[in-house]
């Protein structure tokens, strides 16, 4: 019996290895992976997501990086003026490893931004590029 080996890249990442370094970050990933009934998700789309500029938000944040920036492993800044420590696990390990948080800030922001809900899929996605800086 041939074994075929899959190649993840930075654009999909499996969710086995994907939050490995961190057993919280893993179980909201497992989460994710479970609402949207899939085994993989794209850094890449989480960039997409993140990074562009969205139709139905608030004008002034129509766009993620507008309060975060386009350095992930900087801090950001709200519009108030208040630090938002950096989006990129590898610069802040704790980043998406309370559920609780993490559901209420892509409550707020997706509905901010995107004026709507973000689905389990972009959620996954975007811990997926976040975990992959």
């Amino acid at each position: 019996m041939k074994i075929i080996y899959p190649i993840l890249t930075a654009a999909a990442l499996s969710v086995a290895t994907m939050a490995a370094a961190d057993p919280a970050r893993q179980a909201i990933v497992d989460f994710y992976a479970n609402a949207a009934g899939v085994t993989d998700f794209s850094a890449e789309g989480g960039k997409s997501l993140f990074e562009t500029t969205q139709v139905g938000g608030q004008p002034d944040t129509n766009v993620c990086t507008a309060c975060h920036g386009t350095n992930h492993t900087d801090t950001g800044r709200t519009r108030a003026g208040k630090t938002i420590e950096p989006m990129a696990v590898s610069a802040n390990p704790a980043r998406f490893t309370d559920l609780e948080k993490v559901e209420k800030w892509f409550r707020r922001n997706c509905d901010t931004v995107l004026g709507r809900q973000c689905t389990a899929h972009e959620k996954g996605n975007v811990i997926a590029y976040f975990s992959s800086l």
